[in-house]
């Protein structure tokens, strides 16, 4: 895959959105219009005609845990908060040893097939274990394996720590998991390293902070994470994959020559330049593409580009501050969608990089709590209209 490619995949990911949500507030982006007007013109317009929903209209459809950074998401009823994120979301990676870096899907796709699955129990002393398994097709030897959900404070005097994992451009610590029972050797690095083909370390988060960044329409923003990819929380609508769909299909088999033109407005079509396959005539944009944590329901497509403060199950709960294309069932790269896609109609959306598509609004909890299924999501706070206007 080609710098420029890597660069873009990163954007679509990292970039997703520059917002926040806490127990749930959300942060919203500072928007600049973008060089080609005609490509945010819808995305912007939605943001600035937009009105608070009405109390009980916008409900919690979905929360998606990722234990494992890349790797299957789980589906959960109810889980607990902080301002680290939702509880076992992204504490473990896998690292590749001689690069001394941080895998994601975007060198090494078919690690969206990885199922990591939780088990709890109480009366164990690291609340649980985490299952790991791999799929069917996996190379020989690939067996599954079981970590500690929360490695207590005294095991992890024993593990050691890798200083220096590379994610991005920055440097993360982690310690180097011991798969159970933790009276035998361990075996997690030796399968998962039979699965990557190549020496890897399946590792916990270390005790040093990690910084999110912070952003143009928040200076001051103080908050950290794990092994996400920039913020605590993603919260999507559900509403959105079907406008997507509707995006993808109606670029399907046009001509070569029409793509650069009209598809770059908006308005054309560009299927054959894009490389959209027939597949996609009745294709579905699978949400887990976007390894959302929160799925909404109820508001509409897009609907939290414009929240920047949301509160989820109670309005006098703690808010939430709101600031790609590999297949979450095959773990194969599709070549255009949904990046080539949403570049024709969701960039200009984030003021630091105006020409990459948004999807989706980063969050960061201001407490601690518990959201579910079924919660009631209460938009506390719009996006300043004004925010919007040409500079």
């Amino acid at each position: 895959m080609s710098s420029l490619t890597d660069t873009l995949q990163l954007a679509i990911t990292s970039l997703a959105a520059l917002a926040l949500v806490s127990a749930f507030v959300l942060f919203r982006v500072s928007y600049r219009p973008s060089i080609k007007k005609q490509t945010t013109t819808r995305a912007v317009q939605r943001i600035r005609d937009a009105v608070k929903p009405e109390d009980g209209t916008v409900r919690v459809a979905e929360i998606l845990i990722h234990p494992i950074k890349s790797c299957r998401g789980t589906s959960v009823q109810s889980c607990k908060y902080t301002p680290l994120g939702l509880e076992n979301d992204r504490e473990w990676c896998f690292v590749d040893t001689a690069k001394n870096a941080i895998i994601t899907a975007r060198e090494f796709p078919k690690i969206v097939l990885i199922a990591p699955r939780i088990e709890h129990d109480p009366a164990s002393p690291h609340r649980g274990s985490l299952l790991v398994t791999f799929p069917p097709d996996a190379p020989a030897g690939c067996t599954q394996f079981r970590v500690p959900l929360h490695p207590s404070p005294e095991l992890l005097k024993d593990w050691q720590i890798l200083d220096k994992l590379t994610l991005f451009s920055e440097h993360l610590d982690g310690y180097i998991g011991h798969s159970l029972p933790l009276s035998s050797p361990s075996l997690a690095s030796a399968i998962s390293s039979l699965y990557f083909a190549r020496p890897v370390h399946l590792v916990y988060k270390g005790p040093r902070p990690r910084p999110a960044e912070k952003t143009v329409s928040h200076p001051s923003l103080v908050a950290t994470t794990v092994f996400q990819d920039g913020y605590p929380l993603l919260v999507m609508s559900r509403e959105s994959m079907g406008e997507l769909e509707d995006e993808v299909r109606r670029r399907v088999g046009a001509g070569a020559g029409v793509g650069a033109g009209a598809g770059a407005n908006g308005n054309g079509n560009g299927g054959t330049a894009m490389g959209i396959g027939d597949e996609w005539r009745e294709g579905k944009v699978d949400i887990r593409r976007f390894r959302p944590n929160v799925v909404v329901e109820g508001a509409g497509p897009f609907a939290e580009d414009a929240w920047e403060e949301v509160c989820f199950g109670r309005k006098d709960a703690p808010p939430v501050e709101l600031l790609p294309n590999v297949s979450p069932d095959t773990g194969e790269r599709d070549k255009a969608v949904p990046y080539k896609v949403l570049i024709k109609f969701r960039t200009g959306l984030d003021p630091a990089s105006k020409l990459l598509p948004c999807v989706g609004c980063n969050g960061v909890f201001n407490g601690s709590g518990v959201v579910s299924v079924g919660d009631v999501v209460y938009v506390k706070k719009l996006v300043n209209p004004s925010a919007f206007l040409p500079r």
